[in-house]
């Protein structure tokens, strides 16, 4: 089928009406013109919880869109009181690989192990 009043070829195949068939732009090669937005790390203080727990990641422009965005992804159901969100390059983390250099100064100080103290039945949370 072709058009004549733009002399371009049409196809009507597939119900979608004139679809051009030739010199259509696919956007391979072409850079966005905003880059990426950073990733944020997520973590989320539940109701019934004491400290805030890792909960996911997501995609923003910015800190205050991370915060929304967080809100209406992983809270949907009020299941939060308090929102963390972090940008992941702004982490730094030891390496699992690391582990015994990173934690055996720990290991000869056997005052700071909790066995040594008796904890009264008063204080909470221990």
């Amino acid at each position: 089928m072709s058009d004549q009043s733009t002399g371009s070829e049409l196809s009507a195949e597939g119900g979608h009406g004139a679809v051009p068939l030739k010199d259509v732009p696919t956007g391979e090669g072409v850079t966005p013109l905003e880059p990426e937005w950073p990733l944020y790390e997520v973590f989320v203080r539940g109701k019934r919880g004491l400290n805030h727990v890792h909960v996911g990641s997501l995609h923003a422009a910015d800190d205050r869109m991370a915060l929304l965005h967080a809100r209406d992804v992983y809270t949907r159901r009020n299941e939060g009181v308090s929102i963390w969100v972090v940008r992941a390059d702004a982490i730094t983390a030891s390496s699992p690989d690391e582990k015994d250099p990173m934690f055996a100064p720990s290991g000869d100080k056997v005052y700071r192990h909790p066995t040594f103290y008796d904890i009264p039945d008063n204080v909470p949370h221990m």
